[in-house]
């Protein structure tokens, strides 16, 4: 018996005009769905009039659950998988299932739609020649100040996702530990209150200052190449080190931004460092 086909289909992010023909038609002929969160998919089935089987696969079942799935493909089942949102794998479960079906030669094809992030992106009106993808920002302090540093000293495009309601500090410590910058803030796209802002950080702080925003933030940053005196180092790691970065991180953002090489800078950091301690 030929094996069934794992169909990574993609859902609309807000608007329920964004799905595809395709995935509308492939969600109501396949012998099983595998969603993120059930009761989210039975909402979108009934939208289109859909009547489907449907089982979870969310990220701490997926592991287990997978293995399940695989044995129905190979079995001759067709499987669909759909997160909450968007595409699936794409910060959301889906990996894991993709990869035991492919381990287990069962085809794996997707079903391409709307993504936050492409969305964003698209209408950011910043170079996109390329651009890197960093996913969610961390929410502990000292991780999310050292995701945010590894961005320091480098001409280049990022996208990644952040809760709305820490968005503001994130942007806060973007100007702290990256300096100067350009930053799109998409919030909530393609729903009703989508909103798009644009600026240059210290602007974008300031357009959302005093606001409590909800609602789900992709946040576009694109990083400007700056011009490095030597005799400007001491006063940057002195200024990292005394907002709370810890040296490593310190030496690793400080020799690419001056191009000097890490054991070097590491000497330097070290000094300028028991100088803080003895003061």
């Amino acid at each position: 018996m030929a094996c069934g086909t794992l169909y990574i289909v993609s859902t609309p992010i807000g608007n329920m005009e964004d799905i595809t023909y395709r995935a509308v038609r492939l969600l109501g002929e396949v012998d099983l769905i595998a969603a993120e969160d059930t009761r989210r998919t039975r909402k979108l089935l009934t939208h289109f009039g859909i009547q489907a089987a449907v089982t979870s696969c969310f990220e701490q079942n997926e592991a287990v659950k997978g293995r399940y799935l695989v044995e129905k493909l190979k079995a001759g089942d067709s499987v669909a998988l759909v997160s909450d949102a968007g595409t699936p794998a794409i910060s959301d479960p889906g990996y894991v299932l993709v990869k035991l079906a492919l381990d287990s030669d069962v085809p794996v094809v997707s079903v391409p739609g709307v993504s936050a992030l492409v969305a964003v992106l698209s209408v950011s009106a910043l170079s996109l020649a390329s651009f890197t993808f960093r996913g969610f920002v961390p929410a502990a302090k000292g991780k999310r100040r050292d995701y945010l540093l590894e961005m320091k000293g480098r001409e280049e495009t990022y996208v990644m996702y952040e809760a709305a309601r820490r968005l503001q500090t994130t942007l806060k410590e973007l100007s702290e530990l990256v300096g100067e910058c350009d930053v799109v803030v998409g919030r909530e796209m393609t729903k009703i209150h989508e909103e798009v802002i644009r600026g240059d950080v210290e602007t974008v702080i300031g357009v959302l200052a005093g606001r409590v925003l909800k609602g789900e933030v992709t946040l576009v940053v694109r990083t400007r190449p700056v011009s490095r005196q030597q005799g400007e180092l001491k006063g940057e790691i002195e200024a990292l080190l005394k907002s709370g970065v810890r040296l490593k991180e310190v030496v690793r953002a400080l020799s690419r931004e001056f191009d000097i090489p890490g054991s070097e800078l590491y000497k330097e950091a070290l000094k300028v460092q028991e100088l803080i301690r003895g003061g």
